[in-house]
């Protein structure tokens, strides 16, 4: 980029965008469109001071917002919601410039889903109750226990990059109605969503301070910064598990809260009694949706022997009917992955998958699309066969558009198949048999467990993992249990 041209996505601490001092100590790096390559913004890379003070402005910021009233406090996040529809085509082009996914995927996933969580979390945080029982003394007399919830304090959270704007509002919306302030970390491939947002919070009316965006990375820079800071009282993370090992071990001195969302290595089960239409197109979805890099999505897909020929069939024939091409344009249904240095590592799979002896189906190899886009960081959805559960592309976590698809015979092999796992995030159990599908899905060590669907949310409802895919819950209730900090209060009456 020439200095006529340059787009800066600059800091956002205490009420107001940062630029950098002058000097040499000043830092920046580039946002890279996946699609093309190419930089398509700078953006300033906050330092240890500048956390510092984004730290302290939340910790100001804290007293005045948590002692605001709920009812206000959730009238600023409905405002919030009204102003990212206002701006919904922005925050459409902003997502994808940085994501590389389709505008028809931010318009119908992200930036719905961003109004939904401003509003959802509203609703729950209004209609919050508190937990209170009598107790019989002896004599006579009773105590009377309830509890009062108070906001965590001042919340480092730190969002990934496959869902950067749908994430960021997942966890800053409950953070922010429960009275907390926030310092934001996002991903340094997807700075522009969480920036753009800090505009429409201070429109809505959330004071200086509550919101605040520092931009880097992880070790040494940003990231680090953050989660080491003494004012942090809890950190909030979705990312790799490798990644959220290295955040609990920086907190665990000072003893503070985490929730944690990591990786999955989902399962499919799919039975022989299933709709074989309705469950391709679930698989379809579920195996190819954002290219693959959804927590998700499904990258082992065991299928019942007598109708593996016609999933594997209707599966490949679904992968080949996927358009890759300009995310500006409509009838393009896949994009790159995030970066090249992700592509190399999806395709480093590939290679071990031959090497263990994979047939591949469809797909396994880097597309040429000409023109800017060979410049991008575009994959070929890929399936195969003839791989077990021993071996590493089938127990590692890849996160790109990419399944294994292996035969079973029985309702218990395909259980303790599922669930040869260290992950535990999510499963999809396809059949008609309701009394099998609520049996199956009960069995799942995982999270998440749908049956004939997939990504299919309710707010309100607990989401998280178990083993490397995480720890804790959000979602509904259980975002208020992460977010605020209980204190019990007990009368002898």
């Amino acid at each position: 980029m020439t200095a006529d041209t340059t787009r800066w996505i600059r800091n956002f601490v205490d009420g107001r965008y940062v630029d950098p001092e002058p000097g040499p100590g000043h830092r920046s790096f580039d946002a890279i469109d996946p699609a093309t390559g190419r930089a398509h913004a700078q953006v300033h890379e906050a330092d240890a001071p500048l956390v510092d003070r984004a730290v302290t402005a939340a910790r100001t910021a804290l007293g005045p917002w948590s002692s605001t009233p709920v009812r206000e406090r959730t009238a600023v996040l409905r405002r919030a919601a009204d102003l990212i529809e206002a701006r919904f085509e922005e925050f459409v082009a902003a997502e994808t410039a940085d994501t590389g996914k389709p505008l028809t995927l931010s318009r119908e996933l992200d930036v719905p889903r961003a109004v939904a969580n401003f509003r959802t979390f509203a609703d729950v945080v209004a209609a919050a109750g508190q937990e209170s029982f009598m107790t019989d003394l002896a004599g006579g007399r009773q105590a009377l226990n309830y509890a009062v919830r108070k906001p965590l304090g001042v919340v480092a959270v730190i969002v990934p990059w496959n869902l950067p704007l749908l994430l960021l509002t997942w966890k800053v919306a409950p953070a922010l109605a429960c009275g907390n302030t926030v310092v934001v970390k996002p991903s340094e491939e997807t700075p522009g969503t969480a920036t753009l947002l800090a505009e429409v919070l201070a429109e809505a009316g959330l004071p200086a301070g509550a919101y605040n965006v520092v931009h880097g990375f992880g070790g040494g820079s940003a990231g680090e910064h953050l989660t080491t800071h003494p004012g942090i009282d809890g950190v909030t993370f979705t990312g790799s598990s490798a990644t959220g090992a290295h955040v609990m071990k920086t907190v665990a001195p000072r003893v503070r809260p985490v929730s944690f969302e990591l990786g999955g290595k989902n399962a499919a089960l799919v039975f022989e009694d299933a709709d074989i239409e309705e469950t391709l197109d679930g698989l379809q979805r579920s195996v190819f949706a954002n290219t693959g890099q959804v927590c998700l999505c499904t990258e082992r897909v065991y299928v019942q022997r007598s109708v593996f020929a016609d999933i594997a069939d209707g599966l490949v024939e679904r992968a080949k009917s996927l358009r890759l091409g300009s995310p500006l344009d409509e009838a393009t249904t896949t994009g790159p992955l995030i970066s090249q240095a992700h592509r190399d590592k999806v395709r480093g799979y590939f290679d071990l998958a031959e090497q263990c002896g994979a047939k591949v189906l469809t797909g396994g190899d880097i597309p040429r699309l000409g023109g800017d886009l060979d410049g991008g960081s575009w994959i070929e959805p890929t399936l195969w066969t003839g791989l077990t559960n021993a071996d590493r592309p089938v127990r590692e976590e890849i996160f790109g558009p990419v399944a294994a698809l292996i035969p079973f015979d029985t309702e218990a092999e395909a259980i303790a198949l599922a669930n040869d796992t260290e992950y535990g995030l999510a499963s999809s159990v396809w059949t008609s048999d309701l009394r099998r599908g609520h049996r199956v899905a009960q069995a799942m060590n995982v999270g998440m467990s749908w049956v004939n669907t997939w990504f299919l949310r309710d707010l309100r409802s607990p989401f998280g993992g178990v083993g490397l895919s995480g720890l804790g819950r959000e979602g509904g209730a259980s975002s208020l249990h992460f977010y605020t900090e209980p204190t019990n209060v007990c009368v002898q009456l």
